[in-house]
């Protein structure tokens, strides 16, 4: 436990997560089971009233597996999410129903997630019919009033998905995901398929919703420029774990990690840290089927050494609430 999670109290707490796929057999499970994707593994973070946490990484690297698993919305491997004094791993689907009006996930593709054949204002309704809240025209009432609140006007009550812009329909994707009145939201690449202005507009609506309603927010995004914006804090993962957890303007101005460093090599102009040399992230990320040994990220490392490559390092604190897992710091 780091010096800055003593001080709070968490709103969520994510220990020792796991989510492996099993793989079998090129036809259903003829053959068996042939090995596991280790997806998340390990992966272990406090969420803190009122924050962002941003947990960046490259494709691959197990961010959406880790907040859909932390959601049960895929079941987990192993580990414990403490959500109210409760390990909601443990509860059952009807005890999980009074949790998910609490935690919502807002999804990168929000067309996916409504009804084309449903206009937007049933679909905004679902979740309060879902959850037993209010009566029919209090929930209409709620509907109008959440649309307000994300940018849209009372007569895209009545409107189809396939109506909307992009934006637009992230807009909607927020205003589904608020109409519960949760305190967490877990927003897995919500920006990334939207056009740069569309981006900002975007982000700057989740900051105003967040200070509005003092929503909790992990944010889930392959760019780590966009999580400067908006993170108070920021986990760095790599194939299933993470190799670095530290405030934001920490991190932005002395990134350990090596994966971190290459990360930000990539960001032109001000992210770049101008007292290192530029790191070059070479070749792809490995398979989650058969990951390196040692350090996951020896294969792809500059500084790496014999060391690196049988022994998997632990994380440190190098300064206040600024974890790193490299072997680099050792001493």
């Amino acid at each position: 436990m780091t010096s800055q999670a003593r001080e709070r109290e968490a709103v969520l707490e994510v220990q020792h997560l796991k989510k492996y796929f099993p793989v079998t057999g090129s036809i259903g499970r003829i053959g068996g089971v042939k090995g596991e994707v280790k997806a998340v593994n390990n992966v272990s973070l406090n969420l803190y009233p009122g924050e962002t946490y941003g947990l960046v990484g490259e494709s691959g690297s197990g961010k959406s597996t880790t907040g859909r698993t932390i959601l049960r919305l895929t079941e987990p491997t192993d580990g414990k999410v403490i959500y109210n004094n409760q390990n909601i791993f443990e509860l059952s689907q009807k005890e999980l129903k009074s949790v998910r009006r609490d935690m919502q996930m807002v999804f990168q593709d929000p067309f996916s997630s409504l009804n084309p054949r449903i206009r937007i204002g049933k679909a905004l309704e679902e979740p309060l019919t879902i959850h037993s809240i209010g009566r029919k025209i209090e929930r209409q009432d709620r509907v109008f009033e959440i649309l307000d609140k994300v940018g849209m006007r009372a007569e895209h009550y009545y409107r189809y998905p396939h109506e909307f812009s992009g934006g637009q329909r992230q807009r909607l994707g927020l205003a589904r995901a608020l109409i519960s009145n949760p305190k967490i939201l877990i927003c897995d690449e919500p920006v990334s398929a939207l056009d740069v202005s569309i981006q900002s507009q975007v982000i700057n609506l989740l900051q105003q919703l967040q200070d509005e309603f003092n929503l909790t927010y992990l944010f889930i995004t392959h760019d780590i420029s966009v999580v400067h914006h908006i993170s108070d804090r920021i986990g760095v993962m790599y194939l299933g774990e993470i190799v670095e957890e530290a405030p934001t303007e920490s991190l932005f101005a002395s990134p350990l990690h090596p994966y971190t460093q290459g990360l930000l090599s990539a960001v032109p102009g001000k992210h770049r840290t101008q007292a290192r040399e530029r790191i070059v992230l070479k070749g792809e990320i490995p398979s989650p089927l058969d990951p390196p040994t040692g350090c996951m990220f020896h294969t792809r490392c500059p500084f790496a050494t014999d060391r690196c490559k049988v022994e998997i390092p632990q994380k440190k604190e190098i300064s206040p609430g600024h974890v790193v897992a490299c072997h680099l710091y050792d001493e």
